[in-house]
């Protein structure tokens, strides 16, 4: 394992540390917590909190800042949060009109959130949330009972993120939320595994003339493997899964989000993307968004993934497209 780490068991805590003394204008730590929250002053209005293990960056810590999260969890590696620290994470975003929590569909996950909810209730603070389960390569694979949560999710912080910075309340961010999740469908392909540091090997073998198609953001399995095809080849397979998903007609408006795993160029990533977008065109979207680059990834993991919203409402585009103060958006 080669990795510019000191301790594997600290790289959490040296992460954060590094992150908030790089954008200490932006983003503090709550003291004796993996908590990151924003900096900029209360203005009453509804908090956004997130989060889930470490490994992933920049989800969920580079998406805290104005027009998107209050705050964010960070767990261990690919590791929940617990549920106190999660309840911190719930205290600091609270400016009087609750707080909504966006987690992605792993168990541990949502037990834990669950949980820091009911904490929450016994301080009278309200709190909503939403699952997101995205990813449709897969049904009830590791650590997950359904679809998983995926790099969709930033997409979510980013429009419901929008919505709290123009005011809205709890109840109407839980309905558009509960609207724009199943609207949100992803699918991923990998070259190569992801190394945990704290385990010092792969997640798990793969030959170096292979691919698998569907493997989760953790290492969890995919759906197929194959030999390793050009980029338009695997651009194919992930767009023909994406449209028996949606089952869309020609002019249907779309948002399109190409993800990079971690250890993906975006050289590769922007010839992948022309291809996707050839595609596309064929069947004549309208791709009203793009945005390419490393969102949500899995460390060290080869490989990217394809997300699409289907625009259902045009408020969604303008949420899409408005400003934030974040180190990674």
């Amino acid at each position: 394992m080669k990795k510019i780490i000191n301790e594997p068991s600290a790289v959490v805590d040296e992460m954060i540390k590094g992150m908030v003394f790089a954008y200490d204008g932006l983003i503090e730590r709550l003291p004796e917590t993996n908590v990151i929250h924003r900096t900029h002053s209360h203005n009453g209005k509804v908090g956004l909190v997130s989060g889930g293990g470490s490994g992933h960056e920049p989800s969920h810590a580079g998406f805290v800042g104005k027009g998107m999260l209050s705050a964010a969890v960070c767990g261990e590696v690919f590791t929940s949060p617990t549920p106190d620290q999660i309840l911190e994470a719930i205290k600091v975003s609270d400016e009087g009109n609750g707080v909504f929590m966006i987690v992605k569909n792993y168990s541990g996950d949502i037990m834990n959130f669950e949980m820091a909810k009911d904490l929450a209730d016994m301080e009278d603070i309200s709190v909503d949330f939403v699952v997101v389960d995205d990813d449709i390569a897969v049904e009830d694979s590791t650590y997950t009972a359904g679809k998983r949560g995926i790099a969709g999710t930033v997409l979510v912080h980013k429009i419901l993120g929008a919505a709290a910075e123009e005011g809205a309340s709890l109840t109407e961010i839980k309905t558009l939320a509960d609207k724009l999740v199943p609207a949100i469908k992803s699918i991923g392909v990998a070259l190569t595994p992801a190394t945990n540091p704290e385990v010092g090997k792969p997640g798990f073998d793969i030959g170096d003339d292979e691919i698998e198609f569907g493997v989760g953001i953790h290492g969890e399995p995919g759906y197929r493997r194959e030999k390793l095809q050009p980029s338009k080849d695997l651009a194919a397979e992930l767009v023909h899964q994406l449209k028996k998903e949606f089952q869309w007609s020609a002019d249907e408006e779309y948002a399109l989000l190409i993800n990079g795993m971690g250890a993906t160029p975006l050289m590769e990533q922007f010839v992948f993307t022309n291809d996707v977008h050839q595609l596309l065109a064929q069947d004549e979207l309208a791709l009203s968004f793009k945005k390419v680059g490393d969102y949500m990834t899995s460390i060290d993991m080869a490989g990217l993934s394809v997300t699409l919203v289907k625009l259902e409402d045009p408020k969604w585009l303008a949420y899409l497209n408005a400003p934030v103060t974040t180190i990674s958006w």
